[in-house]
């Protein structure tokens, strides 16, 4: 008899787990090596016996991890490539130069700083909630059940399964009641593998129908899937098309930087006899800039900071691009119950069909219920309206009385058999002896798919589906339970109406998604009509389009336009779900799935994004990238928001630091080739950097932005750093010109560099102003901020003195403003074209 009976939707009850995902492939062996059955224990170890083991060093000690160690967060953000550069330089220039010429050495240093605290607190965020949702396997010792942490099973311990708990140690199967446990992340294979006493299972597959207990033969880093789970549920930087694309965008950036930076070395060096000390710090001040080391620092906080507000709002991001990649989501697949209803659901009326004796048919039902100590939502609704006692429980309409001959009490009905649920059938049964030693089996399942097509029941049906009522039908089946089509020719008994709880926050996040042009698709184990009314309920544009599964083309383009052209669908089994986000994302989708049963599982591991509940089975968790641990659909539009803050505003300030890299890679290979010098020491771009880069790009990278992402990153952003930054190069370096036949004597140099400087911060808060935009009272006050400051530092004496800048007359520093107001023009001119042959 199985423990645990499953909703004829295929809707699971949920039950405890941990956030780990295991994606083994399909290249790994599924053959299973046979192992002798171990001595059965069905008390399990004893307390004594487990001391020992745990003395021995056998237990499942694997170190899952959802975040990098400390270790790996300062080794990251210390030892990178642009680091070991301005480090070398930093050190040259603490040698050669007054102390402002090496700021930007502390700067980097406190960059660093900042991006390992964030990172160490997104860390600390990741793993709290990980510490939440932890599974708690229940493992049976000296004869009692109870539920442990996965890291304290010990070898031999007995550890129990019902549907939907994931196998989290190798063993051998020591009970099986009509056990069916999937492999399909180890093995590739879909179809559920049923298992009997002395069968291995592996860890990583779950189960999907039925129960049992198996004994642990392998814990630890020998558990088989033990090293995957531990690597895949690692902080990961994969599959992030803005990671990627900044990758990109420093291998590109080494490469101009390095042959730029020789030639600069030898013009300053070698070609102009000048002081050797002032060469090298003009040689570093012209190849410091070229380096964009504040962007990752900026994107790693960016993400950092998105999953500790996320995570204030339970919503525990297993793997960080999954903040990226739900924002880029332009199709969501709903599972109904769950999703948009609450787990529990209320029996509001039982309908006896074909004469049926309403007083017999809650007996029937009672005993149903009360064969499964581990009820589903449906299955609990019933057991709820029909508890297991004496018949002054029976519902109104039903006594003792009224029972047929051979009616019987409660306690006289057991179950001597049980079938658990399969998505594929939509039913479940029992079987149970009456008191007159009649057996009979009992299926209780979809109506649709119990009766034959025409029977004048499905139109009574059809009108309690159209008021977004479940429905479940009670038939007296022939024959053996398990036997082939045991369902067909099954006699109709009762219908089951059951209402479901709306979530009352589904309604808004449906409409946030319609607001975001977000296509929104339910699908369902339920019957599509049922599905589509609690779908129009809660306002859900297109729900009135609705379809039936069991007749949804099987050529994937078919699929794909059916897809496209419906928003509900009901009756579908396990595998179609799979087959329909495949369909949806061969047109071009970056498809979500949501859900919370095992029958999820499949389609929310091929998805691009994955979301379960925090409630659902820990297979289902076990795959998704997000998990909502507060069980709230609302949570997605702030996780989606987070994906679109992140995007949106790294695109921004990538194009700030790239204008930079453009403009100083132009300006120094303009100086080499007019083998003038060059014209900045360390300091003025230290200083122009703070202003216009580092702190503006700092506030906006954590600003709020709920810009739809879009694709193509990399050709985004320089899209408009190119131009910008030779519009920059060209205009700094036309004043750098004048200003070299307009002053002569000793001192030219220091104000041929002043006016430069006031060129090219003009036109660098120009190239900030727009992008600040669209304007709000901070932005302003931001920008007004940056320049105030540079103005302080042209008209105190020793700020002037500290970095160099004093304006010399009053001809050439008014010049240097008109350069750059025309550079401004043709800045805005220039964007304004590439937005509309690009568009933003």
């Amino acid at each position: 008899m199985t423990q645990r009976a499953l909703d004829s939707s295929g809707e699971q009850t949920p039950g405890p787990s941990r956030p780990t995902m295991i994606d083994a492939g399909a290249e790994l062996d599924p053959v299973h090596p046979m192992e002798p059955p171990p001595p059965r224990r069905p008390d399990g170890l004893s307390t004594a016996e487990v001391a020992e083991r745990v003395a021995r060093g056998e237990v499942n000690d694997v170190p899952v991890r959802s975040s990098r160690s400390v270790t790996e967060i300062v080794r990251a953000n210390v030892f990178t490539r642009f680091n070991l550069i301005i480090g070398v330089l930093w050190v040259i220039m603490l040698f050669v130069a007054p102390i402002q010429d090496s700021l930007f050495g502390f700067v980097i240093v406190a960059n660093t700083g900042i991006g390992i605290i964030q990172e160490w607190r997104a860390k600390k965020t990741l793993d709290s909630l990980a510490v939440i949702g932890e599974a708690k396997p229940t493992v049976r010792r000296d004869g009692v059940a109870a539920e442990i942490s996965t890291s304290e099973i010990v070898l031999g311990d007995l550890v129990e399964l019902g549907p939907g708990d994931k196998v989290v140690v190798d063993g051998t199967v020591s009970e099986a009641d009509s056990l069916e446990i999937d492999e399909s992340l180890l093995t590739g294979e879909a179809d559920p593998v049923i298992k009997r006493a002395g069968d291995p299972v592996m860890s990583g597959s779950f189960v999907v129908a039925g129960g049992g207990a198996f004994t642990a033969t392998k814990v630890g880093r020998e558990a088989y899937a033990a090293q995957l789970a531990e690597e895949a549920s690692r902080f990961t930087l994969v599959h992030s098309e803005l990671r990627s694309g900044i990758s990109t965008i420093l291998k590109y950036v080494t490469w101009m930087m390095v042959p730029t930076a020789i030639g600069l070395i030898i013009s300053q060096l070698v070609v102009k006899d000048n002081n050797f000390k002032e060469s090298v710090a003009r040689t570093v001040g012209g190849i410091v800039p070229m380096i964009p080391e504040g962007l990752v620092l900026l994107t790693s906080v960016a993400f950092a900071i998105g999953v500790v507000r996320l995570g204030r709002k339970q919503c525990l991001v297993q793997e960080l691009p999954a903040i990226e990649g739900l924002a880029r989501v332009d199709v969501v697949c709903l599972d109904k119950t769950g999703t948009l209803t609450e787990g529990g659901m209320d029996v509001t009326e039982v309908r006896p069909l074909n004469g049926s004796d309403e007083a017999y048919v809650a007996q029937v039902l009672r005993t149903f219920g009360s064969s499964d100590p581990r009820p589903n939502a449906s299955l609990q609704a019933i057991i709820d309206a029909y508890p297991a006692a004496d018949g002054d429980a029976l519902p109104a309409g039903g006594d003792d009385d009224a029972l047929p001959a051979g009616g019987g009490d409660a306690e006289s009905w057991t179950v001597t058999d049980a079938m658990p649920f399969s998505s594929a059938r939509k039913d479940s049964g029992a079987a149970f002896p009456e008191a007159d030693g009649t057996d009979t089996v009992w299926l209780l399942g979809a109506p649709d798919v119990l009766l034959s097509e025409g029977d004048a029941t499905l139109t009574e049906i059809e009108q309690l589906n159209e008021q977004g009522l479940r429905v479940l039908l009670l038939a007296r089946a022939e024959g053996e339970l398990d036997a082939p089509g045991a369902a067909a020719g099954a006699a109709p008994t009762a219908l089951v109406v059951l209402e479901q709880r709306l979530r009352p926050d589904a309604g808004d996040t449906l409409a946030y998604f319609a607001d975001q042009n977000v296509a929104t698709k339910v699908i369902s184990g339920d019957n599509a009509v049922s599905v589509g009314a609690v779908a129009g309920k809660l306002g859900l544009a297109g729900a009135e389009n609705t379809l039936d599964a069991r007749r949804l083309p099987t050529d994937p383009d078919e699929m794909a336009t059916a897809m496209e052209e419906n928003a509900v669908f009901g009756r579908v089994t396990p595998q179609q779900k799979r087959d329909m986000v495949a369909a949806l994302q061969s047109r071009g989708h970056t498809v979500a799935m949501t859900g919370d049963g095992v029958n999820d599982v499949l389609a929310l591991k091929d998805a691009d994004i994955g979301v379960s509940m925090g409630s659902g089975s820990e297979a289902t968790r076990a795959v998704a990238q997000i998990v909502l641990l507060n069980n709230s659909f609302a949570t997605l539009p702030s996780a989606t928001t987070e994906g679109r803050r992140v995007i949106g505003n790294i695109t921004r300030v990538a194009t700030l630091f790239l204008t930079k890299t453009v403009y100083s890679v132009l300006l120094a290979i303009l100086v080499v080739c007019f083998q003038v010098e060059y014209p900045f020491l360390p300091r003025h771009l230290t200083l122009l950097s703070t202003l216009t880069i580092g702190v503006p790009a700092f506030f906006l990278a954590l600003a709020p932005n709920k810009e739809r992402a879009q694709p193509h990153f990399v050709r985004r952003v320089m899209r408009y750093a190119i131009p910008s930054g030779v519009i920059a190069a060209a205009a700094t370096f036309a004043t750098y010109l004048v200003a070299r036949h307009h002053y002569s004597g000793e001192g030219a140099l220091e104000a041929e560099t002043s006016v430069a400087t006031l060129t090219l911060f003009l036109v660098s808060m120009w190239v900030l102003a727009i992008i600040a935009r669209p304007y709000t009272w901070w932005r302003v006050g931001l920008v007004a901020a940056m320049g105030l400051g540079f103005l302080i530092v042209l008209v105190v004496p020793w700020l002037q003195d500290f970095f160099a800048l004093k304006l010399v007359g009053a001809p050439m520093p008014w010049t240097a403003v008109g350069i750059a107001v025309a550079a401004a023009a043709l800045l805005e001119f220039t964007w304004r074209w590439v937005g509309r042959r690009f568009g933003m």
